[in-house]
């Protein structure tokens, strides 16, 4: 198809100001003449349930079985990169000022808020112009002599992409394992270095979670295991320091695909516990850590539809469960007796609350909880008996428990942030309720967050269920229906998606763009019901709420249609793949990021990584006909029509794990095939990067660069 698609003219603001409505945008004129790629087709008949579906680009399918970097598909993504490249050849310069912008906000030479831990402080920093970081520790005091435990930035030379992930020091602080990925897929290489020395031990674990954790000995530590090929968790290995990893013994192995399992420690440092978990219920295994080779005993047999989590505290286990409570509630029981038979509640259950989690101290608890979308955090003194909330003072904010390594401390660490405030750490004195404010983000260039403002509103749904939506512009807006909206969603996985800072994002309300989240169901924002509302049967509310989110906006003249953009990523990207089907003529433009687009054929096909793990989530298509054809009635690929769609941009990884490369490849041929319209179609896939993309701080930047260009180019270019 040829691309000859000229912008119309009108009135909005392009440049950093304070008056968003008084500066004017120009024209931007697309290349015309441009051949777009075209997807060699082959029908494939696929057959379940007596239902037949054609895919004339399962061969992308098929290639994927024989590696991901099979040639013609290369050839294929590259073909769409350089379509790409050349259709946006006109905001390279808009694309290198705003990378260059968003960089600036940057403060390159940074440190992380130092956590105490058995007698050091643990902190990372980065350097100027360095994409990574330095772990690093003090022994005592902040002011003793620094050693660097891990240069990142070293470790990275000569890798396309880099991450290091769980550090893990050994209790007499001489040991630290860590795993280290440099492909993308999430299959981490577990390492250990002895500190003392600085050399690497010759211990090196393939196919992990990335995260050790040590038993008391100081030479024993427990990893999870993942298949190489579905990359499922199946295996709790133990490993002693010095022997090969081929003795390694499976202490516990993982029956049901459809669960996730890992290893922890309880907060007290006595029990090493597992977990193996689905989207229903879930069971835990606890081993003393003074003796690493016994057997793991078993807590509570897992229950239909029952989860549940436990943690250590004094001579009982606190278990947050929802077990006749859909909001979840705190029981406790003796430590010898750990069966559902023994468990008391301690905080029952509440109707219109919902219990997130529970962070012990010695003589403090931290309950974590969510009512009417918003977090609260409540301190309880075990001392005393009394307890309290904080308080903090915004209409839609994300506050979370933070680094907490102590048991015995009376300080709680805590990270606060909101649309208009910057990432934030606190260190908080639960007996005298007074806090400190440890560090807050760094913005340069002139950043004030007085110049923002920031809302909450409700939407009403179509089934007259209000939906939250914040929203944050820059001061000097007026809801006259005159300004690009960019709205973004995810709306699965009981996935909350709280009202947070970007510095990025300035770049957007700088120009006039007003940034709004929907908090639809199939989050868990407005307890646990929300999240049960918008899954399996049920998902076409996540959907519809979106949607009606986005004509609410307009109707209260937030913005226009021709004006309202749409994003999301992943799971959130079967949000954008779904509502451009449903409500095409809605949406000036769309991103969708590494969308899980082709959801029948993926969730039918259990040798692709994860599938099995979700289908308490999507539903089984293989065994049942009804999950079937419910996914199939919304599946995006499934439903792409012949009709007009909006400006889309769609971006993926060549290595990701968790939406595989030929999902979004598939879907934008086939729209390319059959959509009617002369609009935007444009697939960017990272070579070199898997379902998170880039990995250095500064090259994710890039992407965003490209994803704002995007947006501006279709609102017209800055003067």
């Amino acid at each position: 198809m040829n691309i000859k698609y000229l912008l119309p003219a009108a009135t909005l603001i392009f440049l950093s100001c304070n008056n968003p409505s008084s500066v004017k945008r120009t024209n931007y004129q697309w290349p015309v003449g441009v051949q777009a790629p075209v997807a060699k087709k082959i029908d494939t008949a696929l057959v379940a349930h007596g239902d037949t579906r054609h895919d004339e680009y399962y061969w992308m399918n098929a290639f994927f079985k024989k590696g991901p970097k099979s040639d013609e598909v290369v050839k294929y993504l590259t073909e769409e990169n350089n379509y790409l490249d050349t259709m946006m050849s006109g905001t390279k310069k808009l694309q290198e000022d705003l990378f260059a912008e968003m960089k600036g906000r940057i403060q390159e030479k940074d440190e992380s808020v130092p956590a105490y831990q058995n007698g050091y402080f643990y902190y990372s920093r980065t350097e100027e112009g360095k994409q990574y970081f330095k772990y690093c520790r003090k022994k005592g005091s902040l002011d003793a002599p620094e050693e660097i435990l891990l240069d990142a930035d070293k470790m990275a030379e000569g890798h396309g992409y880099f991450s290091a992930r769980g550090f893990s020091i050994s209790p007499d602080n001489k040991l630290m394992a860590f795993g280290v990925d440099t492909v993308s897929r999430r299959q981490y290489v577990i390492l250990v270095k002895n500190l003392e020395t600085g050399e690497l031990l010759v211990d090196q674990i393939t196919n992990t979670g990335g995260t050790a954790v040590w038993a008391n000995d100081n030479k024993t530590f427990f990893y999870t295991y993942n298949n190489p090929e579905t990359l499922l968790s199946e295996k709790i290995q133990r490993h002693v320091l010095g022997k090969p990893v081929t003795d390694d013994k499976v202490v516990y192995q993982e029956k049901d695909p459809s669960n996730y399992i890992g290893v922890g420690k309880t907060r007290s440092r006595k029990y090493i516990t597992i977990y193996s978990g689905g989207t229903l219920s879930s069971e835990i295994r606890l081993l003393n850590a003074d003796n690493p080779d016994g057997e793991f005993a078993l807590f509570q047999p897992r229950m239909k539809e029952v989860l549940y989590n436990v943690d250590h505290w004094g001579d009982r286990f606190l278990v947050t469960t929802n077990w006749n409570a859909r909001n979840f509630k705190l029981m406790e029981t003796p430590e010898l007796k750990t069966g559902s038979e023994h468990w008391k509640d301690v905080i029952p259950h509440r109707e219109h609350v919902l219990l997130e989690g529970v962070t012990v101290f010695k003589d403090f608890w931290v309950i974590t909880e969510r009512e009417e979308g918003l977090l609260k955090i409540r301190v309880r003194d075990m001392t005393t008996g009394n307890e309290h909330y904080l308080d903090f003072g915004e209409p839609a904010y994300a506050a979370y428990v933070g680094d907490n390594r102590e048991y015995e401390s009376g300080t709680l660490r805590y990270n606060y942030t909101s649309l208009t405030t910057p990432n934030s750490v606190y260190d908080y004195d639960m007996k005298a309720k007074t806090k400190q404010l440890k560090k807050e983000q760094v913005v340069l260039g002139g950043f004030d967050k007085n110049e923002y403002v920031t809302e909450r509103v409700y939407a009403t749904a179509r089934d007259g269920v209000k939906v939250p939506v914040s929203i944050v512009y820059k001061k000097g807006f007026k809801k006259d229906g005159g300004s690009p909206l960019l709205l973004y969603g995810y709306g699965s996985y009981g996935a909350s998606m709280d009202a947070s800072f970007s510095s990025s994002r300035l770049s957007l309300l700088n120009r006039g763009f007003v940034y709004a989240i929907a908090h639809i169901r199939g989050g868990q924002e407005m307890g646990r019901q929300w999240y049960e509302d918008g899954k399996m049967m049920k998902k076409n509310n996540t959907f519809n709420d979106f949607i009606d989110c986005g004509r609410y906006l307009i109707d209260q003249q937030y913005t226009a249609k021709g004006h309202l953009y749409a994003q999301g990523g992943s799971a959130g990207g079967l949000l954008m793949g779904a509502v451009t089907n449903m409500a095409p003529d809605l949406w000036n433009g769309v991103i969708a990021q590494v969308p899980f687009v082709d959801v029948v054929t993926t969730m039918s096909d259990v040798s692709i990584p994860l599938t099995t793990n979700e289908f308490d989530e999507w539903g089984n298509p293989i065994t049942n006909q009804e999950q079937y054809l419910y996914m199939k009635s919304y599946s995006p690929y499934d439903n792409v029509e012949k009709k007009d769609y909006p400006n889309l941009l769609v971006l993926t990884g060549l290595h990701d794990s968790q939406v595989q490369y030929f999902e979004p490849a598939k879907w934008v041929a086939r729209l390319r095939a059959m959509k009617t319209d002369d609009h935007l179609l444009l697939l960017k896939t990272n070579m070199k990067a898997g379902h998170g993309g880039a990995s250095g701080r500064f090259d994710y930047l890039k992407d965003v660069a490209l994803e704002y260009a995007f947006l501006m180019a279709l609102e017209g270019i800055p003067e």
